[in-house]
């Protein structure tokens, strides 16, 4: 079974340009990899920048590089830390993150397994996430944030990938296995640049 939430484009056209880390769950526990999201979110930035080649004499081209930059190092962080965070460690798939490089856009995948108690709490909240206002909801996620100061889930990246970058996101969720269950999910992120 799939299902689909928000912009989530299953005929994505092949892109020349693309890099792809997979992180493997049997050499050690995916928790234990923590810090290495934000060195691969910024190799992958570091990657990105090298097909926007500035002149040192042009500023434009020069801001819009940081801001690429910038962009592609948060967002690759934050859907790196959702898909560890949220993976099935009893499950043997691995997790992936790739980057495709368009003419006008960037396109970021992730892909892990959702464990099956947290599964419909996900879609509940991605639900919500796609037919609100995002702004709206922005504002109400960190007044929550802020009068529980026990919770662990800010639930602030996805909102501020759609909020401050002017992301576009959707998700796939495929059912891979009943018994025992298995659901990955893939997230998408476009961000036009």
């Amino acid at each position: 079974m799939t299902q689909i939430f928000g912009d989530f484009n299953e005929q994505l056209p092949p892109s020349e340009e693309y890099l792809v880390i997979q992180f493997s769950p049997s050499s050690i526990p995916l928790k234990h990899r923590w810090r290495n999201n934000g060195l691969s979110a910024d190799f992958m930035a570091d990657y990105v920048v090298t097909f926007f080649p500035t002149d040192q004499e042009d500023t434009n081209a020069t801001a819009q590089q940081v801001e690429i930059k910038s962009a592609v190092s948060y967002i690759a962080n934050e859907l790196l830390e959702n898909a560890m965070k949220f993976n099935d460690d009893t499950s043997p798939h691995a997790i992936s993150i790739a980057l495709h490089l368009y003419n006008d856009s960037l396109v970021f995948l992730t892909k892990n397994t959702v464990p099956p108690q947290i599964l419909d709490n996900f879609q509940a909240y991605l639900q919500k996430l796609t037919t609100s206002d995002p702004q709206e909801l922005y504002i109400h996620q960190l007044e929550q944030n802020a009068a529980d100061e026990t919770s662990t889930a800010s639930r602030l990246g996805f909102l501020t990938m759609i909020n401050d970058y002017m992301a576009t996101l959707g998700w796939k969720f495929e059912t891979l296995a009943k018994t025992p269950p298995i659901t990955t999910v893939t997230t998408m992120v476009r961000l036009t640049v």
